[in-house]
């Protein structure tokens, strides 16, 4: 069976240091949080790195705040999965480096920037993940395409550039179109990421809209990742909600249950399962992650595979 690390992603997601339900008064710090979090969880999901491009220095400090062990899986940054992105979360020399009839939007892509700039910001990232790298703490690095980003030979190359951008990393993907994993396109969509050992990222997440992931069970490297957004349909494609209030959701008991056979199936399929609750609306993950914990812990003591 795979080690599996069960977490959340974005620890200091304000809603939940806000909320005062999870960290102690105590946790005060951005130093005290993580420590303390990392106390309680063996893996935490960045989130911060899809919004910004992180640096030497905080992933310095991650590893000095956590334990030996710890991982941290990294989500990628939004300018690489195609996302729209604000050009005043580049450094300024990059920015000056776009077109003029770009330079004034309120959102830009990957498209608007020379060759020579994607490469610089490719580089900058990687090189600011080398502390998490070098001290064995670095996980994943998480790339999560958009809903508009449909299964074709182009996509594919696409995501071929971004692993030949970060040699040194095992990447995760993780589509938002249920398109990729439907019955005409899944053996080719998982054979594919097999071949270049791409990790599969299992969901679950509402149903019932035509971007729908459904949640298919698949191990496609010796790393698997499931994350649970949670089944706020309500909230899933409302344009004005708030990113914290579409995972504003939190799973009872019998909805985590129907999923231990599935994360068992994928646990023996691969040699690492990392578990995301990602449902992060004040302390709903953190509650959904300790449950699961709990379950796998009860399993484990009971299977005569374990004794």
């Amino acid at each position: 069976m795979a080690n599996i690390l069960v977490g959340i992603s974005s620890w200091t997601e304000p809603t939940l240091v806000k909320g005062g339900k999870f960290y102690p008064k105590s946790a005060n710090t951005a130093e005290t949080r993580l420590k303390y979090y990392a106390s309680q969880f063996p893996i935490a999901e960045v989130d911060s790195t899809y919004y910004g491009l992180p640096n030497e220095l905080t992933s310095t400090l991650w590893v000095n705040r956590t334990p030996n062990g710890f991982t941290f899986d990294i989500k990628a940054f939004r300018l690489f999965t195609q996302h729209p992105t604000m050009p005043i979360v580049l450094p300024k020399e990059i920015r000056e480096t776009l077109p003029f009839s770009v330079q004034d939007r309120k959102n830009i892509y990957f498209r608007d920037l020379s060759r020579e700039a994607l490469d610089e910001v490719w580089k900058r990232f990687s090189q600011a993940l080398l502390p998490l790298h070098h001290s064995g703490k670095l996980g994943i690095m998480l790339f999560q395409f958009p809903s508009w980003f449909f299964p074709g030979s182009e996509q594919r190359e696409y995501i071929l550039s971004c692993k030949q951008k970060l040699p040194e990393y095992r990447l995760a993907v993780e589509f938002r179109h249920g398109s990729w994993v439907s019955e005409k396109n899944l053996d080719r969509t998982l054979s594919f990421l097999t071949d270049n050992q791409l990790a599969y990222v299992c969901v679950d997440e509402p149903q019932g809209f035509n971007s729908s992931v459904p949640p298919v069970i698949a191990a496609t490297s010796d790393v698997s990742v499931i994350r649970f957004h949670g089944r706020n349909k309500a909230a899933w494609e409302r344009d004005n909600t708030a990113a914290s209030g579409r995972f504003n959701y939190l799973y009872n008991d019998s909805e985590l249950r129907e999923w231990q056979p599935k994360i068992n199936e994928l646990a023996s399929k691969t040699k690492q399962l990392h578990v995301i609750f990602n449902n992060c609306y004040d302390d709903k993950a953190v509650q959904n992650a300790r449950q699961t914990q709990l379950l796998l812990d009860q399993l484990s003591s009971t299977s005569p595979e374990y004794d």
